[in-house]
């Protein structure tokens, strides 16, 4: 039996996908040896696989590219006749940053006896900050396929051998500078007179201009500025009629928000109003009560039970731009009464990660299945915003599996996993 005082997983990882790109980019095939762990009663497989990645020829730093993986014939050849619907995650270094590429969930229809030939996926990556004029590598770090049958997700996950494997792709970066950005107005409101400051970055060294707009179309307010050596711009402009944007001229991207305050005539009365902040908080507070994730007959094998996490809550209302992470741990595999323990057994997660509140201003991101131990494993996220503010409401959980050994004590088990926020 299972205790949770937050969402619990474990993730198996047996077939590989590879990537593919666009027409116009290059295309490389590269044999990948990989060593597959499938769940059981799967085997696990090794040999080569073949992955075609395609990719532009270049781009500049600081740019989201497409990439397609194609990944060939797996080694895995599954041991029955089977309907799935897949979801395929291609762990990547670019330029020695950790990316991901995540397919759609794809029916599948596999035979039993036959290689496991999963198809062709997209997505972006994106070409890491500094790297100008530089040839920017890919390699493969892992490859992981989560099967989802009525319901319950099996997953398989491919390792090179070495890890990670030698480059699947490559893209040449421009020795020019990343596309130039309005970073910042202050300040951000006003009335007619307001003086506003406007910075920037990624712009050639020299002079600048800056304007305002309303419904995207100019004011005619404009102001002038210069950009440093390093790319960094700043531009003054006066606001002299009503605006709800301003930008550096030249700049990509959205430009800043202005909220513009209209002069009323007649007796002015004041309305002042503090928000505070609320609390950075995980729940439930008392946590759950024990799941029961089923049985197992000891048959001299390994064995795997699956089952799902009780969604935790996470609730941000510090009103800031702050980040957070949720990691999880685990205690060990105990029958207290009894005192006979599975030191062998493994727990694992496959997180999931929803905004359950739709005026949250933020998003979250769901951390890479593993396997859950005594030492913080992250299993979801939400990012820091910069000057932009973050927070809302998120339900955090997974489908988890735990893989038992071949031989234990006949007993109820239990192991309490734990998910913190900070």
């Amino acid at each position: 039996m299972l205790a949770g005082a937050g969402a619990l997983t474990l993730a198996l990882t047996g077939g590989m996908a590879g990537l593919a790109g666009t027409a116009q980019a290059a295309v490389k095939t590269t044999p990948v040896y990989v060593k597959c762990d499938a769940p059981a009663p799967q085997p696990d497989a090794e040999g080569n696989q073949d992955f075609t990645v395609t990719l532009p020829d270049g781009a500049k730093a600081g740019d989201t590219v497409p990439i397609t993986i194609d990944p060939g014939l797996s080694p895995i050849v599954p041991m029955f006749t089977i309907d799935t619907v897949n979801t395929m995650k291609a762990k990547l270094f670019v330029g020695g940053q950790a990316q991901t590429v995540t397919s759609a969930a794809i029916p599948s229809h596999q035979e039993g006896g036959v290689k496991a030939d999963p198809p062709a996926f997209s997505g972006t990556i994106k070409i890491p900050d500094g790297t100008e004029g530089t040839t920017v590598q890919v390699t493969l770090d892992q490859f992981v396929t989560d099967a989802d049958i009525g319901g319950t997700v099996y997953t398989t996950s491919c390792t090179p051998s070495p890890r990670p494997s030698a480059p699947v792709g490559s893209v040449a970066v421009a020795a020019l500078p990343k596309e130039p950005v309005t970073t910042k107005i202050t300040p951000n409101s006003g009335k007619a007179g307001t003086v506003v400051a406007v910075t920037g970055a990624n712009f050639p060294a020299g002079p600048v201009t800056c304007s305002a707009s309303l419904a995207g179309t100019a004011t005619g307010d404009t102001g002038t500025g210069s950009a440093d050596a390093s790319g960094a711009a700043t531009c003054s402009l006066t606001v002299t009629k009503k605006a709800d944007a301003i930008r550096i001229d030249g700049s990509t991207g959205a430009a800043k928000a202005f909220v513009f305050v209209e002069d009323q005539p007649g007796v002015k009365n004041p309305v002042d109003v503090e928000v505070l902040p609320g609390p950075l908080a995980i729940g439930p507070k008392d946590g759950f009560p024990a799941s029961d994730w089923g049985k197992v007959t000891i048959n001299g094998k390994s064995q795997s039970v699956v089952g799902q996490f009780n969604a935790v809550t996470v609730q941000d209302f510090r009103g800031g731009s702050l980040g957070w992470d949720v990691t999880a741990t685990r205690t060990p595999f105990l029958n207290e009464a009894t005192g006979h323990s599975m030191a062998k057994a493994q727990i694992g997660i496959q997180p999931s990660c929803t905004v359950t509140n739709p005026d949250s201003p933020s998003t979250c991101t769901a951390g890479a299945p593993g396997a859950i131990t005594d030492s913080p494993m992250k299993v979801a996220s939400q990012a820091a915003g910069g000057d932009q503010l973050t927070g809302g409401e998120f339900s955090v959980g997974g489908a988890g599996m735990i893989q038992l050994p071949p031989f234990a004590f006949a007993d109820t088990y239990q192991s309490v996993v734990t998910f913190s926020v900070a």
